[in-house]
C-alpha cells in the first residue's frame, strides 16, 4: 500500500504543478505577445528541466531508484525525439510567415492539446499491450522501420498544402487574408472568420499526432508503467516551446542529429523485439541512448567547425 499511496501523491503533485506552471507561463509571463529572445528561452528551458529533475528526485525518494531511472530514460528519449518536432515547427512558421511575436501562443496551445492527445495515445497503447502482448513486436518493428526511414530521408520540406485537415478547414470555414493580432477567430461584418493563425495551430497539432506515433512506442520500450510513461512524456514536451526558441537558430545546423535519432529508434525497436529473449536493463538502455545522442551532436559540431 505504501508505494500505491506514494504514487497517488505524485499523481496529485503532477496534476497540481503542471496546470499551475502553464497558467503562470501564459497568464503572467507571456500575457502580452512578444518575441522570445534566446536568453528568455534558455531561462524557461532551465526552469522546465529543473522541474523534471525535481519530480524525478521525488520519484527516487518515494518509489525507488528503478522507477526513477525509467522516468529519466523515458524523459531523455522523448526530449531527444522532440528535437525533430522543432525542425517541423520552424518549417510551419516559415511556410505561413508567422510573426515571431505570435509563435509562443501557437506553441502554448499546441502543446496544451498534446497533453490530451498523448494521454489518449498512451492509454490506447497500454490497453492494447495488456490484452495483446504480441503487439509489442509490431511496435518494435514499427520503430525500426521508422528509424531507417528517418535516416534515409533527404527531403525535409513540408507540404502543408497536402494536409487533409487544413484542406477540409479551408472548405468549411472562411479565413481572413491576414493575421488579426494573435487571435485564432474574429468577427467580420457579423460573420465568424478563422485567421491564418488557426491554420498554423492545427498544423502544429496534426504534426504532433504524427510524431506521437513514433515517440510513444519508443517510451513504451522503456517501461509499461502508465505513470512513468505519461509523466516523463509530458515533462519532456512541456519544455518544448522554450527549447524551440533557444535552438531555432542552430537546429538546422545539427546535420547528423537526425541520424542519431533514427539510431535511437532502431535500438529501442530491437529492445522491444528481443524482450521475450533478453530484457535490456534500463541502465544499459539509458547509456546507449545518451551515447548515441552525444555522439551525433559532437559529430555535427565537428562538421560545423570544419566548414567554418
Amino acid at each position: 500500500m505504501a508505494p500505491m499511496s506514494s504514487q497517488l501523491a505524485l499523481w496529485i503533485a503532477f496534476a497540481a504543478v503542471v496546470p499551475a506552471m502553464l497558467a503562470l507561463d501564459l497568464g503572467i509571463f507571456h500575457r502580452k505577445a512578444h518575441t522570445i529572445e534566446v536568453r528568455e528561452a534558455l531561462l524557461w528551458s532551465a526552469v522546465w528541466i529543473a522541474l523534471a529533475f525535481l519530480f524525478n528526485l521525488a520519484i527516487y525518494l518515494l518509489l525507488g531508484s528503478d522507477k526513477a531511472l525509467k522516468f529519466f530514460t523515458g524523459y531523455l528519449v522523448e526530449k531527444s525525439l522532440s528535437v525533430d518536432n522543432l525542425f517541423v515547427f520552424l518549417l510551419i512558421f516559415s511556410y505561413f510567415g508567422v510573426p515571431s511575436t505570435y509563435q509562443h501562443k501557437v506553441l502554448f496551445w499546441g502543446i496544451l492539446g498534446a497533453l490530451v492527445t498523448r494521454g489518449i495515445f498512451i492509454a490506447s497503447g497500454l490497453a492494447i499491450l495488456q490484452r495483446l502482448h504480441w503487439v509489442i513486436y509490431v511496435f518494435g518493428a514499427f520503430l525500426i522501420y521508422t528509424g531507417i526511414r528517418m535516416s534515409l530521408r533527404k527531403d525535409r520540406r513540408l507540404r502543408l498544402e497536402d494536409n487533409p485537415v487544413l484542406r477540409l478547414l479551408r472548405r468549411l470555414v472562411p479565413i481572413t487574408d491576414s493575421y488579426q493580432d494573435d487571435k485564432f477567430l474574429v468577427w467580420v461584418n457579423g460573420r465568424r472568420f478563422a485567421t491564418p493563425l488557426l491554420l498554423v495551430l492545427i498544423a502544429v497539432e496534426t504534426t504532433d499526432v504524427v510524431f506521437a506515433m513514433d515517440s510513444i512506442p519508443a517510451v513504451l520500450a522503456i517501461t509499461l508503467d502508465p505513470f512513468i510513461v505519461y509523466t516523463s512524456n509530458i515533462f519532456a514536451i512541456l519544455g518544448l516551446r522554450a527549447l524551440y526558441f533557444a535552438l531555432a537558430g542552430v537546429i538546422q545546423r545539427l546535420h547528423y542529429l537526425h541520424y542519431g535519432l533514427s539510431a535511437i529508434l532502431v535500438f529501442l525497436g530491437f529492445k522491444m523485439l528481443s524482450s521475450g529473449i533478453y530484457e535490456v536493463p534500463v541502465s544499459q538502455a539509458l547509456g546507449v541512448v545518451t551515447g548515441i545522442l552525444l555522439l551525433s551532436v559532437f559529430v555535427s559540431v565537428l562538421r560545423l567547425k570544419k566548414r567554418a
